[in-house]
């Protein structure tokens, strides 16, 4: 039988570093591990954990908290254009982009440097500068917690949205992500330079995806703190989606407010953006605080307690309600 660890410390298996603890921890390799444990029924509340880069912990843990720690990148099919690759949840996702990198594999370039798992990516549905992982996904196999059972979901089942899928939704906290299913390119055809300051920072280098990705990397680690130097999830908010009209009258007030249309009818507005113009860069209260550099982290200096975190993030979610009339929207997991 697999042991569990009773009363077990997160602050150094999640990348806030807050001080919380879950009543059981364990971490399973592989699917006959988790569905090992899932057979113990030791604890009413379970809950799954990736790389630990999506959580904010306000207290602690009176259920398992299960790591899954399974490795393996594998190429399953083939063609002149694509290969689908299966990725087992426990990869590093930045680990599985620098894979696919050195085997000239186009699809996930643009999301370099990203923190946590590969089993966590379709969760929130992760993104950046103008792609998504839902571009790429083709399926996932999934053990349900209450009964063991693997299944498989495809596309259209997972959901997609904004940082944002079903097992966010009405499957939260029901499944645990095994493997998942990326169909990347050979030949890369759908390059995206056109977000943010990728053109910027490529300057005169081709648009390779090697080159991309090393541009999104720079970009990255220009603005976003390093969770081992300093406790943070990345961007803590999401970016807002309004309709044009409350756009257009914000635009009046805000000559210079930036957005990027989402179709004819809505428009997405930065939140750092928001969070920036009420002064919230480098805000600090007491061991909690905004990065200096990038006002959509949220940031441990060392002592903050998670309810300290959350509380700032409600501040700040108050004074842009009040400001702008924007209700931001949480894309870290608060428990």
């Amino acid at each position: 039988m697999i042991s569990i660890s009773r009363n077990y410390p997160l602050k150094h298996i999640t990348t806030f570093g807050v001080a919380a603890n879950a009543a059981g921890f364990v971490e399973v390799r592989s699917i006959t591990e988790l569905q090992e444990v899932l057979q113990q029924k030791q604890f009413a509340n379970i809950k799954i954990l990736g790389g630990g880069s999506n959580m904010l912990w306000t207290k602690n843990y009176d259920g398992l908290l299960i790591h899954i720690h399974s490795k393996g990148v594998e190429i399953v099919e083939e063609n002149n254009q694509n290969v689908l690759v299966a990725v087992a949840a426990g990869e590093s996702w930045h680990d599985f982009v620098l894979w696919a990198l050195e085997n000239d594999l186009g699809g996930v370039e643009n999301l370099a440097l990203i923190p946590g798992s590969v089993g966590a990516a379709p969760i929130q549905n992760i993104g950046a500068y103008g792609v998504e992982i839902e571009s790429c996904f083709e399926k996932c196999t999934a053990v349900e917690i209450a009964s063991g059972n693997i299944k498989t979901f495809d596309k259209s089942d997972c959901a997609f949205g904004y940082r944002n899928s079903v097992f966010k939704t009405t499957l939260k906290d029901q499944y645990a992500i095994c493997t998942v299913y990326l169909k990347l390119q050979k030949k890369p055809h759908a390059i995206r330079t056109d977000y943010g300051a990728i053109e910027t920072a490529l300057g005169n280098r081709k648009p390779t995806i090697q080159n991309i990705a090393q541009a999104v990397i720079e970009i990255r680690s220009s603005k976003l703190p390093d969770p081992k130097t300093l406790g943070n999830c990345g961007s803590f908010f999401k970016n807002p989606v309004v309709p044009l009209h409350q756009y257009k009258q914000l635009q009046k007030r805000y000559p210079s407010i930036p957005h990027y249309p989402v179709d004819t009818t809505l428009v997405k507005i930065p939140a750092a953006w928001l969070i920036d113009t009420l002064g919230f860069k480098g805000h600090r209260e007491g061991d909690a605080g905004v990065h200096q550099n990038q006002p959509l982290v949220l940031v441990n200096y060392g002592a903050a307690k998670g309810h300290e975190i959350y509380a700032l993030a409600q501040k700040i979610k108050q004074a842009v309600l009040e400001n702008f009339g924007i209700t931001l929207e949480e894309e870290v997991n608060i428990y």
